[in-house]
């Protein structure tokens, strides 16, 4: 068994390569050819225990990601959402690697944006929004600086000033390669008003931005939310969006409040639902069809991205004589 570390799994793959085996991912779940049971959820005192398991024969590989969410680690130092990911092989069962999960989750689900804003975005966004500038935020920033070859500038913006101004320091520096202007936004309105390309990353149980306020023509990544009583997007966006692509809609019509919200409210109905991102990547479905449209993507997180994730990452750092193997 083959243990990889952040710093090696950041040591074998890049971000394009991440968004790659993502995309697969997603057209896998729009096939139907990836064995995803939805996520187990098992309650603690303080907090949660989640499993999420997946099997794609083509692969010949298994994954467990374990993902267990303790809002109170914070207090203790610890990290809020410890996680592991367990790569098997499909023939023996064997346990062929164990990943650091946090750092394959923050791939991942950047890589999950990613993709949308590949397919989705206009090929000439100039402008990002970011809101969020949790763990997850970082990989979020690069997957939109990656997509999106013609982007000057992002407008960042969070709550906290301090972690703010910080987290905008620290990405120009380490995402210096894509030559794009990394700025602190004074409100959510700042850095939602000119942006192309939208990402929220929250765990807010309630709307984060105005979506009155989303110009014609923007792609809108909602990222931080998959519980049924949380909603960061504001409903009022939806009437005024052209389409709305889930990774899973299967996984998001039980899942996210994003969408539930707004169908139990009467502002949208199941209908109103466009399909997976995977169909538009396999052709089956139109994506962005002109400069005006409003498109709306919603990410839950599916256990085929861990799958198809941690095998590329095992099979570069194989390639690479990266990890440590444990007999």
């Amino acid at each position: 068994m083959l243990l990889l570390s952040r710093e090696e799994i950041k040591k074998v793959v890049d971000m394009e390569e991440i968004i790659d085996a993502t995309e697969r991912a997603f057209e896998m779940v729009a096939e139907n050819t990836v064995d995803i049971p939805l996520r187990t959820k098992i309650p603690a005192p303080d907090g949660e225990f989640l499993f999420m398991p997946s099997y794609a024969e083509s692969m010949n590989a298994a994954a467990l990601k374990v993902i267990n969410i303790f809002p109170k680690n914070i207090d203790k130092g610890l990290v809020s959402a410890p996680a592991q990911v367990v790569l098997m092989d499909g023939s023996t069962g064997y346990v062929i690697a164990l990943l650091d999960g946090n750092t394959v989750t923050q791939y991942r689900t950047g890589a999950s944006s990613g993709v949308a804003f590949r397919h989705l975005a206009r090929k000439d966004a100039k402008i990002g929004g970011l809101i969020g500038t949790g763990g997850q935020a970082a990989t979020q920033l690069e997957a939109m600086l990656c997509a999106c070859k013609n982007l000057e500038e992002v407008k960042v913006y969070d709550l906290n000033a301090e972690r703010l101004n910080a987290f905008c320091s620290n990405m120009q520096k380490e995402l210096a390669k894509y030559q794009v202007k990394i700025t602190p936004a004074g409100s959510a309105d700042e850095a939602t008003v000119d942006a192309d390309v939208f990402i929220t990353m929250t765990p807010s149980p309630k709307p984060v931005f105005d979506g009155t306020k989303i110009k014609p023509g923007c792609t809108v990544s909602c990222v931080g939310t998959y519980e049924p009583n949380k909603h960061e997007l504001d409903p009022a966006l939806l009437p005024r969006t052209a389409k709305i692509y889930f990774d899973s809609t299967e996984a998001a019509l039980a899942e996210t409040g994003d969408l539930l919200i707004p169908i139990a409210d009467g502002i949208i109905t199941e209908a109103d639902v466009t399909g997976n991102i995977g169909d538009v990547s396999l052709g089956k479905l139109v994506g962005r069809e002109n400069d005006d449209e409003i498109i709306v993507y919603e990410t839950v997180g599916v256990g085929a991205q861990d799958l198809c994730a941690a095998k590329v990452i095992y099979d570069k750092a194989l390639a690479a004589g990266v990890g440590t193997n444990w007999e």
